[in-house]
């Protein structure tokens, strides 16, 4: 059974560099057709993929995560331009992401693999909000936008999985956590006329206070105004802006969120044992 564990988590990781190769696409093609001009429609699935600075059709084997990237020493094989560090960042962090994923749904069933159909359609969920998540993080740390296309779609799968899958009473809780953040950001963005966050974040807090429900979803903002207050703090220390600065919240959001999907349950436990 373990050996068994190790091989599929390989698989899960595997899948997960692949998923991550595939998203850097989709980043970059959203940042042409929301940048270009004319609004060309860029599709996601269609047209091979080419170097972002010479054009040059790449083949498979400059397409293989990770290990491309490091024997080619970073640079395009064609025009020896520089390929971002983004691109394996993005591969390898989603692999990592998958494959906490699915050791906490093994976590939540006792590690046992009998009840498989649930673990396989709930992972495929977690994985499919985990690669919306990640695009949104990058895109926003990039382009300082949280887009629709993608955005929209991740709300519309997160309702219909937990309509579906989810109790009366749960379905009451991930709308009520969602109204409730959104209306919380929502507050903030006209209170600061959108100097503090944008009407993007107010669309992304929906989606993660229905994917997280509470108290997760307590936690997962917690978490994100310590980190973007220690980051803040930390870019004025080092004297790399001021507090005029403009930081992008959706990237400390999504942080937040992944670390309440995992270790949510235990630190909501220890601040109830803490104050109890």
């Amino acid at each position: 059974m373990e050996n068994f564990y190790y091989f599929i988590s390989f698989i899960v990781f595997v899948l997960g560099l692949i998923v991550g190769s595939f998203l850097n696409c989709v980043i970059y093609r959203i940042g042409i057709s929301e940048g270009s001009p004319r609004r060309e429609a860029v599709g996601f699935l269609r047209g091979r993929s080419f170097c972002p600075h010479c054009k040059h059709i790449l083949s498979w084997r400059d397409l293989i995560p990770i290990f491309s990237f490091l024997v080619l020493r970073g640079r395009c094989r064609y025009c020896k331009d520089k390929i971002s560090i983004q691109y394996p960042l993005v591969e390898l962090f989603t692999a990592i992401i998958f494959v906490f994923i699915l050791n906490h749904e093994l976590r939540i069933m006792n590690y046992e693999f009998s009840n498989s159909i649930f673990l396989i359609l709930n992972s495929l969920f977690l994985f499919t909000i985990a690669s919306f998540l990640i695009l949104i993080f990058v895109y926003d740390l990039k382009h300082f936008i949280i887009p629709d296309k993608v955005v929209y779609p991740a709300i519309a799968i997160t309702f219909l999985y937990n309509f579906i899958l989810s109790s009366k009473f749960q379905i009451l809780n991930f709308l009520v956590s969602a109204v409730g953040v959104a209306a919380f950001f929502l507050l903030i963005f006209l209170i600061s006329k959108g100097k503090w966050l944008g009407f993007g974040d107010v669309k992304l807090g929906f989606l993660l206070g229905l994917f997280l429900g509470f108290p997760k979803i307590a936690v997962a903002l917690f978490i994100s105004y310590l980190v973007g207050a220690i980051i803040g703090i930390g870019i004025i220390f080092l004297k790399k802006g001021t507090m005029k600065t403009e930081v992008p919240f959706g990237p400390f959001l999504i942080f937040g969120t992944f670390v309440a999907l995992f270790f949510g349950d235990f630190l909501s436990g220890w601040y109830i044992n803490l104050i109890s």
